[in-house]
């Protein structure tokens, strides 16, 4: 099964990054990385039923972190996770 997660930055500081995430810009929930503890919070979930809120939150919380350790803490305004 191909999966497909979109997202796009809301915010950054020192401390934190915010994105929104899902399937596509009509569909999406918001997933928050502390940048010193290391821990993502899914602060808001996908607001459609018929999505599985986990399935796309696992799969950005695992983009970020490619962000955070392989490209040295670089958070793009946009970015997908595919496969």
């Amino acid at each position: 099964m191909a999966a497909f997660v979109l997202l796009l930055k809301e915010f950054e500081d020192e401390e934190k990054v915010i994105y929104r995430f899902g399937p596509n810009e009509n569909s999406m929930g918001k997933i928050e990385l502390n940048k010193i503890t290391r821990k993502f919070t899914e602060t808001e979930p996908i607001p459609d039923n018929n999505i599985s809120t986990k399935f796309y939150l696992d799969r950005a919380a695992q983009r970020l972190s490619i962000c955070f350790a392989r490209e040295n803490g670089v958070f793009p305004a946009r970015t997908t996770f595919e496969s």
